[in-house]
């Protein structure tokens, strides 16, 4: 898949992304602190947002209470955290080191019977002088009722996305964050 270098929050954010992506606010309204975009062939999402900053005692805490406020945002009627790692940032930037967390999430989608399974992919970047957390969130479904899941060849394919797009993230101007 063709990826380029996109401008997220007006250019404030860069990062490489698939070029295929839908911009969902082209289709509905989305908030001022989100960016979501779509694959144009299954139910994968991404969704970059700016949240406020966490108390955490640890990186892996501050994932975790993130992952844990988005399954209780999906209803989850089931989660589990298979991994939280951290890469740094050696570029020479101030863009903070992320925080990757790596789960799933079994999530009710409107009447059906059958939860899809979503693997989340999340990366956490951590802004402690503006006061902000930002959250790079992959939603994967490996299995759902409507035909959006990918195999694993998708996942594999969202995963490379996923790690493409949080090593290139780049925060070019800090004053988004006010």
């Amino acid at each position: 898949m063709t990826t380029a270098t996109r401008d997220l929050f007006g250019g404030t954010i860069k990062a490489l992304l698939p070029t295929s992506l839908i911009d969902a606010s082209d289709l509905r309204q989305v908030p001022d602190t989100q960016e979501v975009f779509l694959y144009p062939d299954s139910s994968i999402s991404v969704i970059v947002e700016i949240l406020e900053r966490v108390a955490a005692s640890s990186f892996a805490d501050a994932a975790k209470f993130h992952f844990d406020s988005l399954a209780h945002d999906n209803s989850a009627t089931g989660t589990q955290v298979h991994d939280v790692t951290v890469i740094p940032n050696d570029r020479g930037d101030e863009t903070p080191s992320v925080i990757v967390l790596k789960g799933r999430q079994q999530v009710p989608k409107f009447n059906r019977t059958v939860p899809d399974d979503v693997q989340i992919l999340m990366g956490l970047f951590r802004v402690e002088q503006k006061n902000v957390d930002l959250v790079v969130t992959f939603n994967v479904p490996v299995t759902s009722e409507d035909g959006g899941a990918v195999g694993d060849e998708g996942l594999r394919a969202a995963q490379a996305d996923f790690e493409n797009m949080v090593r290139s993230l780049q925060i070019i101007d800090y004053g988004l964050f006010v």
